[in-house]
């Protein structure tokens, strides 16, 4: 599992409040079925984070150490489309030598793919896809392994479903509401050149103040309460956006080698008002290194990679990878309330010009 060793995908939510004592109970009435019961439409339920066979669920195979494993589970019968295809083609050139005739129309192919899909999906083996979840009950913390809004909002449908609660995302909302008491809207906007749009997206506003904070003297620096030194920075690829291009149509993405931060292309993007959308990250603490792609929009994190751990053990190295998890979480609470502060500071007029200089003279550095 994703969680356990390698990279993974990640999207953080705190836990408002404790699970209920009978959260066993809980997960096992709305467990993942019998795959072989699977028909046409999707089974959907928990599992265990050991094994997507296994939906039994109780505590030595969702519990870990002091970690609660488990993941939403999807089995559905599919039929490969190009065997869908095939059984398709089949059957028309059956029913052109029935009908006499040379091709099939369009009615008619929508009718025979319909009853080949209804004859042959029964046979067809259960595909399994699973989002899986780490619950660090000790830190009130929900570690989501999903960055798309498709996955995020179904897992958290059946967590609310079993839990009765809803476990809430961690974005420049939820840091500027507990730290500040504003909403992210009403941050003041951070214009990178005299061609912004004047418009706020809070989490492209973090990401690219980062990039600008990590190439100042302090190179990305910052003492974080409860870890000590760290250094935030950025790396490409980098992908640019204006405000208002929440679909991608006029997104560029700058790789340019080893040196994307470097290209003129970057300094292009940034002079025409465009903030970074995504880009790669390094977060240095002692001789630790996590690294991944950080995606302002849904604020998640993809290709993460922890820092190496000493632990073989299975349940133990979950624990030490969840403790740098949960480093990384206080790190980049850390870094948005620099960034807040910054922009809520008396000197805020004073640092935008300093930040409007640094675009300029990107290429003279």
């Amino acid at each position: 599992m994703p969680f356990e060793i390698g990279t993974f995908s990640v999207t953080l939510f705190a836990l408002p409040q404790d699970l209920p004592e009978n959260y066993i109970d809980l997960l096992n009435a709305n467990r993942a079925g019998c795959i072989d019961l699977v028909k046409d439409e999707p089974e959907i339920g928990w599992a265990s984070g050991r094994c997507l066979l296994d939906s039994k669920i109780e505590q030595s195979t969702v519990l870990w150490n002091n970690l609660i494993y488990i993941s939403l589970r999807k089995a559905e019968r599919k039929i490969p489309s190009s065997m869908l295809k095939a059984w398709c083609q089949q059957a028309e050139l059956v029913w052109m030598r029935s009908n006499g005739r040379s091709n099939v129309p369009s009615k008619q192919k929508k009718q025979i793919k319909a009853e080949v899909i209804e004859k042959n999906q029964v046979s067809v083996p259960p595909t399994l896809s699973s989002i899986p979840a780490v619950i660090d009950r000790t830190n009130h913390m929900l570690y989501l392994g999903a960055s798309s809004s498709a996955q995020i909002d179904l897992f958290i449908e059946y967590f609310i479903k079993t839990f009765q609660f809803e476990p809430v995302q961690i974005n420049p909302d939820y840091y500027s509401e507990m730290e500040f008491g504003k909403h992210a809207d009403e941050l003041p906007v951070i214009e990178f050149s005299v061609r912004a749009d004047g418009e706020t997206v809070p989490g492209r506003d973090f990401l690219t103040w980062l990039w600008y904070f990590s190439e100042q003297e302090t190179g990305g620096m910052l003492e974080v309460p409860e870890v000590g030194e760290c250094t935030f920075t950025i790396e490409g690829p980098l992908t640019f956006a204006l405000a208002g291009e929440a679909d991608g149509a006029a997104e560029n993405t700058l790789k340019n080698g080893n040196s994307p931060l470097r290209a003129a292309e970057a300094k292009a993007a940034l002079s025409v008002g465009k903030k970074l959308k995504k880009a790669k990250f390094y977060l240095e603490h002692e001789e630790k290194v996590w690294q991944g792609m950080f995606d302002a929009d849904t604020f998640s994190f993809g290709g993460m990679k922890l820092p190496e751990g000493e632990e073989m053990e299975p349940d133990d190295r979950l624990e030490e990878r969840m403790e740098h998890m949960n480093t990384f979480r206080l790190v980049l609470a850390a870094f948005f309330k620099k960034f807040v502060e910054t922009l809520l500071s008396s000197d805020w007029e004073s640092e935008e010009r300093k930040i409007r200089e640094w675009v300029v003279e990107r290429d003279e550095r």
